[in-house]
């Protein structure tokens, strides 16, 4: 009954504190301090300070601003414009046209960055100029980039994967080769959307530039060299082992630097616009980060995850409901909570009860990291949305809106997953 009321007492208090216009990151450390100081014996000052201090100073968290800043280089100069110029011959006979962009390259950056939040921003930072000079809808631009941004958690290289293969003790390579194919699947299935969209929505879909033959596609793909060779280089360094992710992503803002001064694009004044701009978003992102650490620490000790674990564990299930429950367990979770955060709190009561019921904890991984996903994209605490938010200038509400779509795609995949587990088990049973 305590766990009950102070669920209920959280969750007022996110929604007051939101509603009256404070800030994300602010919002969820005070949710924590309330939680601990009213709820917990636990002393919630210094339990704050070292909480944040630990977020903050984390070293693999030191990939992000660098890809972000990538990206803030990148669209100072004709990079992102030259992308769009190889890339829509070969998607303007497409329904839907250059809004795959979004979908195509946030798969590619998610092989790069592992991280939703990087992909989201990155990618965001190159395209919704572009599309938004072509005179695409906003709704899909923004809706065809927030989904499409959490296959970061998926595609690996994956952090996430990685927690939750050491939480599992499962072989992190066997989890990456399995995230493979329910990623492209889910990136088919987002580009199936915009399809299905666009023929039913003909009117808002921009004209396509002039056919092109075969040979002259081939020529224009040329713009795309340098965006290859970029990636190439971050992607050939993390699965070569030569380097980190976070190293990776110095080596991508080296060749953003070297590109942007190849075009003459960078200039003191661009350096500096670049490094404030990424700077700007880093610190809004950092702090929603610490808050939801925070807050991750005060749900801990109130004990609020274990207990609703343990409850989905007693009711004794077929395994085909305690995935159901489990899923919409996670959807919850993942509300309030990032995805590693909800993985390290519930992983040592819910692994026992899906090896119980003779569910595969490989296919498990991947279905948790999916649902995981769907939580990027959902209020009250849907990281995406924020980022987007931060980009776009748009209400939360409105953003969730127009990614809906693309939570119920992720919702299918799962299902599809549960029809079909060789998705995930085929390329790891090779290996």
């Amino acid at each position: 009954m305590n766990e009950i009321f102070a669920s209920v007492a959280l969750i007022v208090v996110l929604l007051v504190l939101l509603s009256g216009g404070v800030w994300v990151g602010l919002t969820l450390a005070g949710v924590a301090w309330f939680g601990m100081e009213f709820f917990t014996a636990r002393a919630a000052g210094d339990a704050m300070a070292m909480t944040i201090w630990g977020s903050a100073s984390s070293w693999t968290l030191t990939a992000l601003p660098l890809f972000v800043w990538m990206g803030e280089i990148l669209y100072r100069t004709n990079l992102s414009e030259n992308m769009f110029r190889g890339l829509a011959p070969w998607v303007n006979a497409l329904p839907g046209r250059l809004l795959h962009t979004n979908v195509i390259g946030c798969t590619i950056f998610a092989s790069v960055s592992g991280s939703s939040a990087a992909t989201c921003a990155t990618v965001g930072k190159m395209n919704i100029p572009e599309l938004q000079k072509r005179g695409y809808s906003e709704a899909q631009i923004i809706g065809s980039l927030g989904g499409p941004a959490t296959l970061g958690l998926l595609i690996p290289p994956s952090i996430i994967l990685i927690v939750y293969g050491v939480s599992a003790e499962l072989s992190i390579s066997k989890l990456f080769m399995a995230g493979v194919l329910p990623g492209l699947m889910l990136a088919v299935l987002f580009s199936g959307w915009i399809i299905v969209w666009a023929l039913l929505n003909p009117e808002k879909v921009p004209k396509a530039d002039a056919t092109l033959t075969f040979k002259q596609k081939v020529y224009e793909a040329r713009h795309l060299i340098p965006v290859v060779l970029l990636i190439s280089s971050v992607v050939a360094s993390i699965y070569s082992g030569i380097a980190t992710a976070t190293e990776a992503a110095a080596i991508g803002v080296t060749g953003a630097l070297i590109l942007s001064a190849s075009q003459k694009a960078l200039t003191w004044d661009s350096f500096k616009a670049s490094l404030f701009g990424a700077t700007r978003l880093y610190c809004m992102i950092a702090l929603i980060l610490a808050g939801a650490a925070f807050m991750t620490l005060s749900m801990g000790y109130i004990g609020l995850p274990r207990q609703l674990a343990e409850y989905v564990g007693s009711l004794n299930l077929s395994p085909a409901m305690l995935i159901v429950v489990l899923g919409i367990f996670y959807i919850l979770i993942g509300c309030f909570l990032d995805g590693i955060s909800t993985i390290v709190l519930t992983m040592s009561v819910v692994l026992p009860i899906i090896q119980a019921a003779g569910i595969d904890p490989l296919w498990f991984g991947i279905f948790l990291v999916i649902t995981v996903e769907t939580a990027q994209i959902t209020p009250p605490v849907g990281f995406n949305l924020f980022v987007l938010q931060s980009m776009t200038g748009k209400q939360i509400t409105y953003i969730a809106k127009v990614c809906a779509p693309y939570f119920g795609l992720m919702v299918l995949a799962l299902v599809m997953l549960w029809l079909f587990p060789e998705i995930v088990t085929a390329l790891p049973n090779k290996m």
